[in-house]
């Protein structure tokens, strides 16, 4: 899937290309999975084109599950055969080249699989980032979709108290995540407050909460945003920039097999209909994550 100029989700269009090889370091999958993120559509929107221009016409995708069918110039520890999961470039794809990977969890699909890498690594990093510690109490506006779904179990396991804000439908599912779960309704910053001492907060949907999650925190260096580009006017930190792919895929796979971290697949399409779903991706109320299929 591919795009040739900025625009909504009907700009991606199948298109035949040569396949990719993997150059040194690197792997290549014949693709199973792809996990639709927000960064994919904000790509396609043209979003990042200031700081990160394109060449068109584009691919599109990060995160991939799938079976190695090529290894680069000093990849050890991995044959072709091998199921993995990871992150790499243009994974919208029936080959992907993947730049991170490790095997695939045997307790994950590769569906499962493919929606890990990326809401892992950004879990653990906002996560490090806003400070929070064990015996706190952690607020995460839009909890119930794949980062938020990551985030609540990645700081229950770290002995973090969670307080999660997510729509009506989604308040049992973030309950089993071991949250308290509560609305982003109107008065929804009382309602938080009535819960309890706030010590840091996420915002994970960029629904305009930053000031409501600045007031009951009280200090802007205890709250991160990953979703709203205006969070520099209120010295909030918009935590964008990725961290450490290896770190995450051996933490995934280490709470995964402690059944520490599930994260279930809420619908999965076929590859030619990555514009369906990135734009019930960019309307929200995910729980948990949408892939593709290949």
């Amino acid at each position: 899937m591919r795009f040739a100029e900025y625009g909504g989700p009907e700009v991606l269009q199948p298109t035949q290309v040569p396949e990719p090889h993997p150059g040194p370091g690197q792997i290549r999958i014949a693709v199973r999975a792809v996990g639709v993120n927000p960064h994919d559509w904000r790509l396609r929107e043209g979003q990042f084109r200031r700081i990160r221009p394109i060449e068109f016409p584009s691919g599109v995708g990060q995160d991939a599950s799938g079976v190695v069918d090529e290894v680069g110039d000093g990849v050890t520890g991995i044959e072709v055969g091998e199921p993995v999961f990871g992150r790499g470039a243009n994974t919208y794809a029936e080959y992907a080249v993947l730049s991170s990977w490790a095997p695939k969890p045997d307790e994950s699909s590769f569906a499962e699989a493919a929606g890990y890498p990326s809401v892992v690594e950004t879990a653990i990093r906002v996560i490090r980032l806003v400070g929070v510690q064990p015996g706190q109490t952690l607020l995460v506006s839009g909890a119930a979709g794949g980062v938020g779904s990551a985030v609540l179990q990645i700081a229950r396991e770290r002995g973090i108290a969670v307080i999660g804000t997510a729509g009506a439908a989604n308040q049992d599912y973030v309950r089993s995540l071991g949250a308290v779960a509560t609305t982003y309704d109107p008065g929804w910053v009382e309602r938080v407050r009535r819960l309890g001492r706030i010590d840091a907060a996420l915002d994970l949907s960029g629904a305009g909460v930053l000031r409501g999650l600045l007031d009951l925190t009280g200090d802007p260096d205890k709250v991160v945003t990953i979703a709203d580009l205006e969070a520099s006017m209120l010295g909030i930190r918009f935590a964008g920039v990725g961290g450490d792919m290896t770190e995450a895929l051996t933490a995934a796979v280490d709470l995964i097999a402690r059944g520490k971290l599930h994260i279930p697949v809420d619908r999965s399409y076929p590859l030619d209909e990555a514009a369906t779903a990135h734009a019930d991706s960019q309307a929200g109320h995910t729980r948990g994550r949408r892939v593709l299929l290949v």
